[in-house]
């Protein structure tokens, strides 16, 4: 009985065992069919396997369309003040409604240049000039996606690069023009061979506004005119020189008690960087209660140049103009002008307009852009813009042409024998162009045009500016002599008496270089000419009009200015010259 009790637990356990065999591999028969399955949808087709077809190009294309899409939104949103994301206008918003919106700043920061809040949640810093919003600044993460070629793709080529670079920052900036007033600038750190291609860090839209407007500011020309005094007048009318580097006791006077409409620097005037703006803004803080100073420099470039702290020079303009290109003459005069405004300056004695014909002319020379008219006309026009593109304002010069000439009129007179008929077909053309063009300022020469008026150099010369320059140049903006104490003038006339004739003559400014007593003198010679009925107060008038509308047209002001970053204006300029002469 055992043993059957035994056999039939050994034949249990068998069962048993094989049933668990059977349930093992029906186990792993379902558990390989459902891992095929699974498998099977993922397997990759040839045309699954196509680089351009594969999920991460989709969503790269879908990243570079979206991109060039805010890229093009920004661009356009300029040119009306705005940028993505920020409900702000640059050049008219005010504090008081960014404060009403957002509410209070996380961090305030004064500079020179105005007051600027962060606001970290939206990703924003807001500038003020007053409590006019003047620069809006985003780093938004979409902006931040967006890379140096998206925004050439789009934009193309920048108005003009400049560079930061500090302990933590090395930066470029592109500057694209949105309006006359407004750029649109976009920050990067600088290419490498590491990073060709960087990407944004964030982008400003940056509007030059008024600070608050003056009682005389917020007046009519006509209403400022009819309460400035006969000194008042006259002192509009002259663009003096001062000595030293310091705002010493004569220079407070011609601001003070002669009440000069501007103030022109030689190199004698800057040592460094610092000191110049030092002293730009001591004039401009002793000069707060009449209208804003121009302050004037000759920064041509080459062997003219005045500002100090050694900046890269750029060629001199006869070198430019064997490049012959349009586009380089415009950055030229885009740095001369950013120049000039990191210094607090506002008028570039430039471009010269003179054309080389005489290989023996010892002051113009290789200041011209070519002994023909075409190319100084085209690059000497681009310079110009160049330069007003930086709200600053360039003279062009020596009208009618000091090309000719075998005389220095830093020295003596020089006598051009050429009648009206081959003047305008030469030394007249890049001239009349620039003026069709815009041109707001134009310098007279002291050289003598016999052909035209036999007794008067240029500069005094009613045939010369009445006549040809405003009536058939139809010229309307501002004519300023060149320095009347230069020995063209001096071995010859009376100083006081020259200015006043130049003024009878048709001269808004009278440009008087050096030596204090030398602007008295003409100042007390204009006055008596006025009370003696040589000069008329409506004549006066009619260049207190054009000296205000220029200066209005710029936005001219007093406002103190920060050192200039000589570094960044290097930077610029080597990597404009090694683009086009390299």
């Amino acid at each position: 009985m055992k043993r059957k009790r035994a056999s039939k637990k050994n034949k249990l356990h068998i069962f048993t065992f094989l049933l668990l065999m059977v349930a093992l591999v029906i186990g792993i028969y379902y558990a390989i069919k459902v891992n095929d399955y699974e498998q099977t949808p993922v397997k990759e087709s040839p045309i699954i396997t196509k680089p351009s077809d594969t999920k991460p190009s989709d969503n790269n294309t879908v990243d570079s369309k979206n991109d060039q899409k805010i890229v093009e939104k920004t661009f356009s949103l300029s040119k009306e003040g705005k940028v993505p994301n920020i409900p702000f206008v640059s050049g008219i918003t005010e504090w008081n409604e960014v404060n009403k919106e957002w509410g209070k700043s996380d961090h305030i920061s004064e500079t020179a240049k105005g007051r600027y809040e962060e606001y970290e949640s939206h990703h924003s810093t807001i500038g003020y000039t007053d409590h006019t919003v003047n620069d809006i600044r985003s780093y938004d993460s979409e902006l931040q996606n967006i890379s140096l070629d998206e925004i050439k793709n789009i934009g193309g080529e920048p108005d003009a690069i400049r560079y930061y670079e500090d302990s933590t920052h090395d930066q470029m900036i592109l500057v694209y023009h949105a309006t006359n007033f407004t750029d649109l600038l976009w920050v990067l750190p600088v290419k490498t061979e590491q990073e060709p291609n960087p990407k944004v860090d964030h982008i400003s839209l940056y509007t030059q506004v008024k600070k608050t407007p003056n009682q005389q500011e917020n007046q009519t020309i006509s209403e400022v005119i009819s309460k400035m005094s006969l000194e008042d007048k006259i002192g509009q009318m002259i663009l003096a020189g001062i000595s030293g580097t310091t705002m010493d006791t004569n220079a407070k006077k011609l601001i003070s008690q002669f009440h000069v409409g501007g103030i022109i620097f030689y190199k004698n005037n800057f040592e460094t960087p610092e000191q110049a703006v030092q002293l730009v803004n001591q004039l401009k803080a002793g000069n707060s209660s009449n209208l804003p100073l121009f302050l004037g420099i000759d920064q041509e470039g080459g062997r003219v140049t005045r500002l100090p702290g050694g900046l890269v020079n750029f060629p001199p303009n006869n070198q430019i103009g064997k490049v012959n290109s349009p586009a380089f003459s415009y950055k030229v005069g885009t740095l001369l002008g950013h120049e000039l405004k990191e210094f607090g300056l506002n008028l570039d004695f430039a471009p010269v307009l003179d054309i080389n014909s005489n290989p023996n002319n010892p002051i113009i020379g290789d200041r011209s852009f070519g002994n023909n008219s075409e190319i100084v006309s085209t690059l000497g026009i681009q310079t110009m813009k160049g330069i007003q593109s930086q709200n600053v304002i360039p003279t062009i010069k020596h009208f009618p042409g000091h090309g000719d000439t075998s005389i220095d009129s830093h020295l003596e007179l020089p006598i051009v024998n050429k009648s009206l008929r081959e003047l305008q077909e030469l030394e007249l053309i890049p001239f009349e162009r620039a003026i069709n063009h815009g041109a707001d300022v134009v310098m007279v020469a002291h050289i003598l045009l016999s052909e035209l008026d036999k007794t008067n150099p240029a500069s005094m010369s009613k045939a010369v500016m009445a006549d040809l320059l405003r009536k058939q140049l139809s010229f309307k903006g501002v004519i300023i002599t060149d320095d009347m104490t230069m020995g063209a003038i001096t071995e010859h006339f009376d100083i006081g008496k020259a200015a006043v004739e130049s003024v009878k003559a048709g001269s808004d400014i009278i440009l008087v270089g050096h030596d204090y007593n030398n602007v008295v003198k003409i100042i007390s010679s204009l006055i008596n000419a006025v009370e003696n009925g040589g000069i008329s107060e409506q004549r006066l008038n009619e260049s207190i009009e054009r000296i205000i509308q220029l200066k209005r047209k710029y936005l001219i002001n007093d406002t103190k200015v920060e050192n200039p970053n000589i570094n960044e204006l290097n930077h610029s300029i080597n990597s404009l010259l090694k683009n086009y002469l390299h």
